[in-house]
């Protein structure tokens, strides 16, 4: 299996991307395709003591920041690394590609260069997110500001199959969010949503309310992306302030540190259980081929781990399944024919 990545993509490039990629290599038994200026990434490899082994680099001088504008990768930036690779994986020349770089032309590059699949009316950002026990996909978390009720259907249908290829959760429990449980909750979008949802051919339990989320209450939520993401972010902001309000009450005073050596290896399970770092990023569901959105901000073990996840959402044939989902779904509709 061969992944194309963005070696300049996010605020650590390329040299934390450059490790993850490696210890990839070794751990994932993977082949890359690097994208980017090829001076630049052989120095930072030999500066650090990197090793290029399976790696290929397709060189760029060009980059995307996160201070450009999404479009640019079309216009200015057509020839970026992110554009080089968006554009060898619609050749064919990878079988996934994945990004720490600029989210917005991401999701313009992956709908525009790339294609979406047939039938998939827009793509949308779907991180996993850890819970209480285990964890849930959140789909769509900002890809689309605004949605149709059939783009949510869509959303639980793909959310449902890459949880279940990727992550192996058997039947995931779809849930759509809303501001109250009862089915009749929430606006026209919710109310229809609801309906089709309860049509598609995924497990769909019903309206969830967001303090119910952290709980074991569903496997994938399914929202526009504007309730999305300021659930994404309202849950990262609380997850920081717990755990820095915890440190805060273990480190008062002696008898207090004292307390806090005792359960140190509970404290360390809880950070690692709660780490984003552990899924690596968020696959851009819809788009015709794998395109995978890791953190901005990763270090090694962040990229490798979405690396990891990247490779199963090639081996969980994601993609075509959507596809075999949507035309069972067509052909549903279909009036039967008279003989």
């Amino acid at each position: 299996m061969k992944i194309i990545v963005d070696a300049f993509g996010g605020d650590n490039a390329p040299l934390e991307i450059l490790k993850g990629c490696a210890e990839a290599v070794q751990e994932l038994d993977i082949d890359i395709l690097l994208t980017g200026s090829e001076p630049e990434i052989r120095r930072v490899a030999s500066e650090n003591g990197i090793s290029l082994e399976r790696m290929e680099i397709a060189h760029t001088d060009s980059v995307i920041t996160m201070e450009d504008h999404a479009g640019d990768i079309l216009r200015d930036k057509n020839d970026s690394s992110m554009a080089l690779g968006l554009k060898k994986l619609a050749a064919g020349e990878g079988d996934a590609f994945i990004s720490a770089g600029n989210s917005g032309a991401l999701i313009v590059g992956a709908t525009m260069i790339v294609k979406r699949i047939k039938g998939i009316k827009r793509v949308a950002f779907s991180p996993v997110i850890p819970k209480q026990e285990g964890f849930f996909m959140l789909i769509d978390s900002g890809a689309n500001v605004e949605c149709k009720p059939e783009m949510l259907c869509q959303f639980g249908i793909m959310g449902s199959i890459y949880v279940n290829k990727v992550m192996g959760v058997k039947n995931p429990r779809v849930a759509l969010a809303n501001v109250g449980t009862e089915d009749h909750k929430g606006g026209d979008l919710q109310h229809e949503a609801f309906r089709l949802l309860k049509e598609s051919p995924v497990n769909f339990i019903g309206n969830i309310e967001a303090r119910e989320i952290p709980f074991d209450a569903g496997d994938v939520i399914v929202a526009d992306g504007f309730t999305g993401n300021c659930i994404l972010k309202l849950y990262e902001g609380v997850a920081m302030c717990m755990m820095g309000l915890i440190k805060g009450i273990l480190t008062k005073n002696l008898k207090n540190k004292i307390a806090a050596s005792l359960i140190l290896p509970d404290m360390k399970e809880l950070k690692k259980h709660l780490d984003y770092n552990e899924y690596g990023g968020a696959p851009i569901m819809g788009a015709a081929k794998p395109v995978f959105k890791a953190h901005g901000d990763s270090k090694a073990k962040t990229f490798k781990n979405a690396l990891r996840l990247t490779k199963a959402y090639v081996e969980g044939h994601v993609v075509e399944e959507i596809s075999k989902s949507l035309e069972a779904m067509k052909a549903a509709k279909e009036p039967v024919q008279d003989a």
